[in-house]
């Protein structure tokens, strides 16, 4: 009897430090994968000097400055608000007969690693369609960006008047 209590002893030993070798590479391989995996262009994409035009009805547009502080280009791809019923990604473009015009822009935006990306009057814009509400001088919009990764971004931006840039709109 005296001879088995040293082996059950020893084997004891031994598992436990089988399960404590197990729990100790589990633990310090979690935090590497939870770092990698939540990732997204997102945490990198910025708006400056967000805006949106005033409008009582019909069609407004949102304007800023897209930065990218990532090492690769992101693509925008969708746009929404409350204030209205669709968003399109727009650039504005000559026409064949030389006018410049508004049309969807294929593809979404892509704002370069590192770099930025306009969105003005008279050129790439956030083409808000079917309002839903006054756009009043002052108050503020938000609105949600979505990237190709599917991870978005929320920025809010206050309404201004503004008269210039009346492109047309090339359907």
């Amino acid at each position: 009897m005296t001879s088995t209590t040293p082996r059950l002893l020893i084997v004891a030993a031994l598992g436990l430090l089988a399960l404590t070798g197990c729990a100790a590479t589990t633990d310090t391989a979690s935090p590497d994968t939870a770092a990698t995996s939540t990732a997204t262009a997102a945490a990198s994409l910025t708006i400056t000097d967000p805006w949106v035009k005033s409008a009582e009805t019909g069609m407004s547009a949102a304007f800023g400055t897209l930065a990218n502080a990532g090492d690769t280009d992101i693509n925008v791809v969708s746009a929404e608000s409350t204030a209205a019923t669709m968003i399109e990604l727009h650039e504005t473009v000559a026409d064949d007969s030389g006018a410049m015009v508004m049309q969807q822009k294929e593809g979404g935006f892509v704002v370069p690693a590192n770099g930025t990306y306009e969105l003005a009057p008279g050129a790439n814009h956030l083409m808000l369609m079917g309002l839903t509400e006054l756009i009043v001088a002052g108050a503020e919009n938000t609105f949600t960006l979505t990237l190709s990764d599917g991870s978005t971004v929320e920025f809010t931006a206050p309404a201004k008047d503004y008269s210039g840039a009346n492109e047309s709109y090339d359907k």
